[in-house]
């Protein structure tokens, strides 16, 4: 394990943008690097194994879940098992990167209760729960029963917004970037490599 090496955890609904988010400050970062997760769901259209997920068979993961390879890990939906591997974790600190999650809710909760100070979770909360609908909507990768599924566990996961670090809304999402810039500067002592900024905090 890296000294010095933090997390930074960003969780929400399915839906909030965190995905958005996670995306902008890798590009923002050079000291930061996205923890892969494993899960067991279907590879959708344009996913890579070992870039966005590691693809997992239910029988190989269960069998990393035997052998304790997992920091945290859960059933999500029905069948679907969701996990961060330790290894991918001392992968990136091994690299002397801090690492940036893009997680569900608890899972988000877990990693935060393992590491403590080394940890920021952030959750990313929608405007409204109108908002997260239409943002499922317009995915058009799921049936009606599987949209169903994820908006009852979206309205679920809003209940857990207090037990995280810091809230972060996305109601517009330059505003968000700009704040999740600053929660990242904030706890890990980053700059982002963008000269305009650099400028404005010196």
């Amino acid at each position: 394990m890296k000294k010095g090496g933090k997390l930074i955890i960003f969780s929400a609904p399915s839906g909030s943008g965190k995905t958005t988010i996670v995306r902008h400050l890798l590009n923002k970062f050079d000291g930061l690097a996205f923890s892969v997760s494993a899960c067991t769901r279907q590879r959708r259209s344009g996913e890579i194994d070992g870039r966005d997920y590691y693809f997992l068979d239910e029988e190989l993961f269960k069998e990393k879940v035997q052998n304790q390879e997992f920091v945290e890990y859960e059933e999500v939906y029905p069948g679907n098992y969701y996990g961060t591997l330790k290894a991918e974790i001392d992968r990136l600190w091994d690299m002397g990167k801090h690492v940036l999650f893009d997680i569900d809710v608890e899972g988000g909760l877990n990693i935060k209760k393992e590491y403590g100070d080394k940890a920021l979770s952030v959750f990313v909360k929608p405007a409204s729960i109108e908002v997260l609908k239409e943002r499922l909507h317009h995915r058009s990768t799921e049936t009606m029963e599987q949209l169903q599924v994820r908006l009852n566990k979206a309205v679920s996961e809003l209940k857990y917004e207090d037990q995280f670090d810091c809230i972060l809304l996305n109601a517009d999402l330059q505003t968000a970037f700009e704040t999740a810039e600053k929660l990242v500067s904030d706890f890990t002592g980053l700059k982002p490599n963008d000269q305009q900024y650099l400028k404005s905090v010196v």
